[in-house]
């Protein structure tokens, strides 16, 4: 990797890091399993790839409003999907990141529990640190919403479900990773440019990238 591009992404890792610390609710607020459940889970590391592209088409045209409660956001919105498809009756998977999963660290109720906080937390965030931005409050979490909705990423992870273990024509296959990765990756694109007035070329732009990143992905 490009060494430029490398310290690029690491600062965006580390300025989602501290942006995580700061928003999400302290470990000790009541309940405190909950709470410590998904911090467990949201600190748990990883690429933070979606957090930085967001920051990425930030960048393109900086604007006077912060990016980081969106980042946060859309992490706090993708760590559900992970707690929720490590559950026993979906994945099954007892490490994430090389650590026990949620359920495994705690138990499958709190596991359930903190994936449904953290999805509804991501909306809260949006809605709260954008109230003085109510245009841009609303773009994002209408983005961020239809990219995660049945029709789209949890779309994705049905039909991914359904077709385990079982052998995929290239339609069915298109579709899980347009929705179940891509579409996510996309929105993560789109919510970072929204920050400036992007013309609906450069959001078709964002689209595109997004949708091949994901495929690719």
């Amino acid at each position: 990797m490009n060494l430029a591009l490398k310290e690029k992404l690491e600062a965006y890792r580390a300025r989602v890091e501290s942006g995580i610390d700061q928003l999400l609710p302290h470990a000790k607020t009541r309940p405190a399993r909950l709470h410590t459940a998904m911090r467990y889970s949201v600190e748990a590391g990883g690429k933070r790839i979606r957090p930085s592209l967001l920051f990425a088409a930030y960048d393109l045209f900086p604007s006077e409003a912060d990016p980081i409660a969106a980042a946060v956001a859309i992490e706090c919105l993708h760590t559900y999907t992970l707690i929720h498809d490590d559950l026993p009756s979906i994945d099954d998977s007892e490490l994430r990141r090389g650590r026990p999963s949620c359920h495994v660290q705690f138990d499958e109720a709190t596991a359930v529990l903190a994936g449904d906080a953290l999805l509804t937390y991501s909306f809260q965030l949006l809605a709260r640190e954008y109230s003085d931005h109510p245009t841009l409050a609303t773009y994002l979490i209408a983005e961020l919403a239809e990219a995660s909705g049945s029709e789209r990423l949890i779309g994705g992870q049905q039909e991914d479900i359904e077709n385990e273990a079982k052998p995929l024509d290239a339609s069915t296959l298109r579709f899980i990773h347009e929705n179940k990765t891509a579409a996510l990756l996309t929105a993560a694109l789109k919510m970072g440019l929204a920050f400036s007035q992007p013309s609906e070329t450069e959001i078709q732009h964002m689209q595109d990238a997004g949708y091949h990143l994901g495929l690719s992905f």
